[in-house]
């Protein structure tokens, strides 16, 4: 019994032993086995591994890229001294573990402290080369090539390759920015006033135009209109010359008739006439102003 209970322990004491002895090196981890204290080896490849319990530790590190964000962004003068806010980022892996762990204690914050303020006076120091317009625009591909290659001198001790540093984002400080959105704005306006006036300039022109088209149709029109009505008016006058020339005592009935029915426009008119008036014998029918009394029998028979 004291033998079966004896191999038991064994069991029990090896299956710990090789479980806390045993690690398994992911594919996106450096393996850092330390003894003592001191760096051993450095596994790279993964699969599974071996190291002494008690006598041993193991320290895994992220071999992949890693991205380091500007904590602080703050202003940094141009070369013509305007002040410029840059938002930056870097990109940068662990080449060599030990010199990563000898160098930040194997501590990630440790490493990019050191790194963030490195870049910043790298930024700072290439920046004051620039002018705004440069750093906006035509001058911003060689500036972060600069910096980068700065930064893979500078880097050299932290154990890490530098992969890529970019410009996110480029401002004015709000002071700076107040006064050139305020410029904007009045160079906007100008614009806009300008373009208000070129309308106001071509919409009195059209107008003019317009009101000389008209002017010169309605005269035109009017012209026509009144030859038009004088033509009528002799052909009127003609075909009238005509018909009372061939019964002339008609015609002066017709005229009477005419100044009559001209006389009475409304049905309240009231003329006062003489009776012995042509104008009131000619309402009796008992002859016609022209005519006299041999006339009269004629008008009423008819």
């Amino acid at each position: 019994m004291n033998r079966i209970f004896l191999a038991i322990g064994i069991a029990v004491i090896a299956v710990l032993v090789a479980s806390s002895s045993l690690f398994i090196v992911d594919q996106r981890k450096v393996a850092v086995i330390k003894t003592f204290g001191e760096i051993k080896s450095v596994i790279t490849e993964p699969g599974l591994n071996f190291n002494w319990p008690l006598v041993q530790t193991v320290s895994m590190l992220d071999k992949r890229i890693q991205t380091l964000d500007n904590p602080t962004p703050g202003p940094i003068f141009t070369a013509e001294k305007k002040s410029l806010v840059i938002d930056w980022l870097v990109k940068w892996r662990i080449n060599d573990a030990r010199q990563f762990i000898r160098n930040n204690s194997g501590e990630q914050r440790n490493l990019e402290i050191r790194l963030a303020a490195v870049t910043q006076a790298t930024f700072n120091e290439e920046i004051t080369k620039h002018t705004v317009r440069g750093v906006l625009s035509d001058e911003r591909a060689r500036i972060m090539s600069n910096v980068k290659d700065r930064l893979e001198v500078e880097s050299k001790s932290f154990g890490i390759d530098i992969i890529d540093v970019r410009i996110k984002r480029v401002d004015f400080v709000p002071e700076v920015t107040s006064s050139v959105y305020n410029r904007m704005k009045a160079e906007r306006s100008q614009v806009a006033n300008l373009a208000r006036s070129e309308g106001g300039a071509i919409k009195e022109k059209i107008s003019a135009d317009a009101d000389r088209q008209v002017a010169v149709i309605l005269s035109e029109a009017q012209l026509e209109a009144q030859k038009t009505k004088g033509d009528a008016d002799g052909q009127a006058t003609q075909i009238y010359g005509e018909a009372f020339g061939r019964d002339p005592k008609f015609a002066q009935f017709y005229r009477n008739l005419e100044a009559y029915r001209a006389s009475f426009n409304k049905k309240s008119d009231v003329v006062v006439v003489d009776s012995s008036s042509d104008f009131f014998k000619a309402m009796r029918g008992s002859g016609t102003p022209a005519g006299g009394a041999a006339d009269a029998p004629a008008a009423k028979k008819h």
